[in-house]
């Protein structure tokens, strides 16, 4: 059932997911490139992480980091992907109260931990290209780890935040989520609480994620940009460029998208861009990471031939 009476009341127990579209025949075609896209996703950044484990030349804090943002893009992609194949299936899709909450919490806490592993690989950079000397000091195993934990910690209580939100609100229907995903904008649009103190607060937690995260990137790059400029090698240069390559690839394309859904003002877009450029972040990006990162990282290359080479001749 997906309403009970409560008092003069009708409490949701499950919401109806619109998704992405009600065409059947496009729902198909849908799953089957979702589900490619999830495949690869899953066995690249699978790939990354065991790559990362067992090659020596990798075992410094750039892949670190990186192994863990593999992880994430993992847990990022699967928090939404697989019920959203189901769904593509089933119609009509519906997903309980307690498994929207669920899905609500992964979403925000693995988005949340990527801005902060995007953040630490570049005050990685920039020690690694600014203070050279001083890079194992500066970026012991200890550092590694607390900047890791402190990723992990703020992704928690930020998912924590909007989690105690939507389990306080009401919903006294109608109880159909315009999205393919439990998303907080369009739960709220369905509550009858009173939700302006939890948008606040919560849009305010978002926003401080991204503010502080953006910053240290940018103040990172702007730090690493003017070491650069001053090196009088050009093959310094080259090498310096060609080690943020990836990573500011990577940036682009997570702030970009996650701007567009929660910076830009709701007139200025549709409901049905909101839910393309939401696919695009949580199910595309973690795809495209290990790619950017395989094909434009030369170390990475090496030790990836290196390992398919003895496994070959072995």
């Amino acid at each position: 059932m997906a309403l009970l009476e409560d008092g003069n009341h009708t409490a949701v127990t499950e919401f109806i997911l619109l998704g992405l579209t009600d065409d059947p025949v496009l729902r198909v075609i849908l799953f089957i490139i979702i589900l490619c896209i999830y495949l690869v996703t899953v066995s690249g950044n699978l790939s990354t992480i065991l790559l990362i484990r067992v090659s020596s030349q990798l075992h410094h804090p750039m892949y670190f980091f990186l192994s863990h943002l593999a992880s994430t893009d993992i847990g990022l992609s699967s928090s939404v992907t697989p019920n959203m194949l189901v769904n593509f299936l089933v119609s009509p899709s519906t997903i309980s109260f307690l498994g929207c909450g669920i899905q609500l919490s992964l979403a925000d806490f693995f988005g949340t931990v990527e801005c902060f592993l995007l953040a630490a690989m570049a005050y990685d950079r920039f020690m690694a290209i600014s203070n050279p000397l001083h890079y194992s000091t500066k970026m012991s195993k200890e550092v590694c780890n607390q900047l890791v934990v402190g990723s992990y910690t703020g992704g928690f209580l930020n998912a924590s935040l909007a989690v105690v939100y939507f389990f306080s609100f009401l919903f006294c229907g109608p109880n159909r989520i315009n999205h393919f995903f439990c998303d907080y904008a369009p739960l709220m649009e369905l509550s009858c609480s009173d939700v302006s103190v939890s948008a606040a607060v919560t849009s305010f937690s978002a926003g401080s994620v991204t503010v502080i995260t953006v910053l240290v990137i940018v103040i990172s790059y702007s730090c690493i940009l003017i070491t650069v400029l001053k090196m009088r090698s050009t093959e310094g240069r080259q090498k310096a460029f060609t080690t943020c390559t990836s990573h500011l690839t990577a940036v682009i394309l997570y702030y970009g998208t996650i701007t567009f859904i929660y910076v830009m003002p709701k007139a200025s877009y549709s409901t049905n861009q909101n839910k393309v450029v939401s696919l695009f972040y949580m199910v595309v990006i973690p795809m495209l990471n290990p790619l950017i990162y395989s094909l434009r990282n030369n170390e990475f290359k090496d030790a990836l031939k290196r390992k398919l080479g003895k496994k070959i001749f072995s």
